[in-house]
């Protein structure tokens, strides 16, 4: 189904960063998005045509979102799938990817089982509610393991790598509704970003990420690692996209360990490893979005040049405070560097606040300039 371009509307469950730089990019196809946030002038005002304010489940909102769109999509993980489902019947409006996708990648567990049943490579994995669980899995996989909660958890929260039930107790405050995954020992963190489109797929060139503390940092591409590899991961995200339902943009997260590839998670919608498409690639991840739900030809997802992105985050230890950013000046010295900042008001320790971008030929030099512009960054106390 191709919605009507120029001219359509697209509704969007979440109106944070990924919100921002959908409108940003849906502009230029002629395409108005519609976000539905709880929190009022949210990061997508005023890139995005309209705001409507209310929780990611308030079904009366999602209503008033679809009524006003062509097609319905999420940038969140917290958005209903039940709710999107039963409201775009009611009105006859696509949602994209689909609510039973959403559903799957929602529960880690649920998202395990469908990868291994498609023959997509995960690590080991074993469900946990109780300390026979957890000590079946320490039996089967050794310690540590990686523990994770089946829901909620996003940016490496609700993981952690444990060593006995005690450990566990405390980190994750009880034992149920987890699942325990073999603790991987890869040689680097890798992902694919990857479009489904109307009959068609794309993926993006592969991406060495960087993270410490759970939380992504840098992305290299294209990774440095060997072609074998990289032609490896990318057929595995393509994988995957076989077994999900429906149009959009995927974030594959993935370990190579050993020259293999195993999927680690993946997000239903653009993912932040994937912003070096914006300056890097023929066409960005966001447009990318906007060309799959509304059913137009996927773009080119070649690399221009070699491309480094560095999150700009929050003070690891400061309080939560009003976001005021300086050294931008300093930062902009560098003319390839492309600064991208994300709207919100209050900056809060490790809160992603933005990202930078450089392009060139050497990508050791690359990441050398996207942490010197970022370190020349800093939030006023």
């Amino acid at each position: 189904m191709t919605v009507p371009v120029p001219g359509a509307t697209v509704g969007v469950v979440g109106g944070g960063q990924l919100g921002r730089m959908l409108a940003e990019a849906a502009s230029p196809l002629g395409v108005e998005v519609v976000v539905l946030d709880p929190t009022p002038d949210c990061p997508a005002c005023p890139p995005a045509a309209d705001q409507i304010v209310g929780e990611f489940d308030d079904r009366d909102a999602i209503r008033e979102l679809a009524e006003r769109a062509d097609v319905l999509t999420y940038e969140i993980e917290l958005a209903d799938p039940e709710a999107l489902a039963d409201v775009g019947d009611e009105h006859d409006v696509p949602v994209h990817p689909s609510p039973g996708t959403l559903e799957t990648i929602q529960d880690k567990l649920v998202q395990n089982r469908a990868f291994a049943d498609a023959g997509v490579p995960v690590p080991s994995f074993r469900a946990v509610n109780d300390a026979d669980d957890l000590e079946a899995a320490f039996e089967e996989f050794g310690r540590p393991l990686m523990l994770k909660q089946r829901t909620g958890g996003y940016d490496g929260r609700g993981n952690a790598p444990v060593e006995t039930v005690a450990e566990a107790r405390e980190t994750f405050d009880g034992l149920d509704g987890l699942v325990a995954e073999e603790l991987v020992d890869f040689d680097r963190e890798l992902s694919v970003i990857a479009a489904s489109g109307d009959g068609e797929t794309a993926a993006f060139p592969v991406a060495e990420n960087i993270h410490e503390a759970e939380i992504l940092r840098e992305s290299v591409v294209p990774a440095r690692t060997s072609e074998r590899v990289r032609e490896d991961a990318t057929a595995v995200a393509e994988n995957v996209l076989d077994a999900l339902d429906g149009r959009g943009v995927f974030g594959v997260e993935l370990f190579e360990a050993d020259g293999r590839i195993l999927v680690n998670e993946v997000a239903p919608r653009p993912h932040n490893s994937g912003h070096y498409t914006i300056e890097g690639c023929h066409t960005s991840q966001f447009e990318q979005f906007a060309r799959a739900l509304c059913g137009l030809p996927l773009g080119d997802t070649t690399l221009r040049q070699p491309t480094v992105m560095a999150n700009v985050l929050g003070d690891p230890d400061a309080e939560e405070r009003p976001a005021e950013l300086a050294g931008v000046t300093s930062a902009l010295r560098d003319d390839r560097i492309a600064l991208h900042w994300y709207g919100k008001r209050d900056v809060r320790p490790l809160r992603k606040m933005g990202h930078l971008t450089v392009v060139g030929d050497d990508r050791g030099e690359l990441l050398m300039r996207a942490r010197a512009a970022r370190d020349a960054l800093s939030f006023n106390q």
